[in-house]
């Protein structure tokens, strides 16, 4: 390969460019980005941007430390949204042409739409940009009443930072409980007490079904007093490109262990990848910021020749006020075996399928969940016994493997 463009200016997109340079690519890359921005990593948008009123936005490097120092050429605010396979043509939406021997498709996702918010007389938001971002900033500022739709990681890490403020925060959730794909209930219950404790009110079990111009209505009948409606409510593959490649795509863009797609020198990597995940028992998309960067990295290898096969455990972590939450794998249809006391301030869960490890979460135990994450990763197998006495030592089960 000679010529390599990366289509997407996010975060895998990013990585997957240092990587090349690093792993001694001295053809041309060229990142194709529809933001005006440089590559920058989105967890901040609902973590530190919204913590601080004068935090500033953190990009992975300077515009000019991308084209003079790595020699890559960034195209900001330029959707690809056309490809030629066979000529090997990447299009934008102002006409310009990029000729290529592999394209990267770093597309990533866009957040799901409500469709009872659509042309609402509230104002509506959606946390996805910079400006997403610096928009809601100002609405905490200002302590508006605000109504978040969704309780996930993002909708939740917004309520903190929200109701730290001073700002009067509810949250919809139309399952019975937060997080309920990802946490056991005992941890969901935690969360929310938590939040309740900073002044936060949740309504579960309701979604909503339209507005007014200083409220939202449910299908419950409640009417929620707001100033601004936050929407959280999950994302969709960014995956027109695949589409117009001839690529499956409705529930992301399908890759091998190599992050190759079905089309020879086309490969894919980031929130928009359909990877296989031994945890999960299938294929899934993993939208979370290891992912991004580390399945970004292995991609660019196998781009350039090398093979490097990526299957890491999916991780993530949320801060939750003074809990830090850390989830690997798959915690779901899973015997939950804990480690530490549930009841108090630090301890993990560990789902298990039979003998084999599948999931974990910790609450304020990062050291375990480091330990926790390898363990599954090498897919060992200690006893349950084990597990549960206080003094085991969790790097045993890697020594016996």
């Amino acid at each position: 390969m000679n010529d390599i463009v990366i289509a997407g200016a996010g975060q895998a997109g990013a990585r997957a460019a240092e990587a090349l340079r690093a792993r001694g690519f001295t053809g041309s890359i060229t990142m194709i980005g529809e933001e005006p921005h440089p590559p920058y990593e989105r967890p901040q948008l609902s973590k530190s941007l919204l913590q601080s009123s004068d935090a500033p936005v953190a990009y992975i490097k300077q515009a000019a430390d991308w084209t003079k120092t790595l020699d890559i050429r960034i195209e900001t605010g330029a959707a690809a949204i056309e490809c030629d396979a066979d000529r090997r043509i990447v299009s934008t939406a102002d006409g310009r042409n990029f000729r290529f021997d592999g394209l990267l498709l770093a597309t990533g996702t866009r957040p799901r739409r409500l469709s009872a918010l659509e042309d609402a007389q509230i104002e509506v938001q959606y946390l996805r940009s910079v400006e997403d971002a610096l928009r809601f900033r100002r609405h905490i500022q200002a302590k508006s009443r605000i109504a978040i739709v969704g309780g996930g990681v993002i909708g939740l890490e917004a309520a903190c930072a929200a109701a730290r403020s001073g700002c009067h925060v509810t949250v919809i959730e139309n399952e019975e409980r937060l997080l309920a794909r990802a946490f056991p209930p005992l941890v969901s219950s935690l969360v929310a007490d938590r939040h309740r404790g900073h002044g936060v009110t949740f309504v579960f079990g309701a979604t909503v079904t339209g507005s007014t111009s200083r409220s939202v209505d449910l299908s419950n009948g409640a009417e929620i007093a707001a100033d601004l409606v936050l929407v959280g409510v999950g994302v969709t593959p960014s995956a027109e490109l695949a589409v117009r490649l001839g690529l499956p795509a409705a529930e992301g863009i399908a890759v091998d262990a190599c992050g190759r797609t079905a089309a020879p020198d086309i490969f894919c990597a980031g929130d928009a990848a359909l990877q296989w995940s031994r945890c999960h028992g299938r294929a899934i998309r993993v939208e979370t910021w290891a992912n991004a960067q580390n399945q970004a990295i292995s991609v660019a290898a196998n781009m350039i020749g090398e093979t490097v096969e990526y299957n890491d455990p999916p991780w993530f972590w949320t801060d939750q006020y003074d809990q830090n939450i850390q989830v690997t794998g798959d915690m779901r249809d899973a015997e939950h075996v804990a480690r530490g006391d549930p009841n108090g301030d630090r301890f993990s869960i560990i789902a298990m399928r039979g003998a084999e490890l599948v999931g974990a979460l910790s609450v304020n135990a990062a050291k375990d969940m480091a330990m926790l994450r390898r363990v599954i990763a090498a897919n060992a197998r200690p006893r349950r016994a084990d597990l549960e006495a206080p003094g085991y030592d969790l790097r045993s089960a890697l020594k016996s493997h």
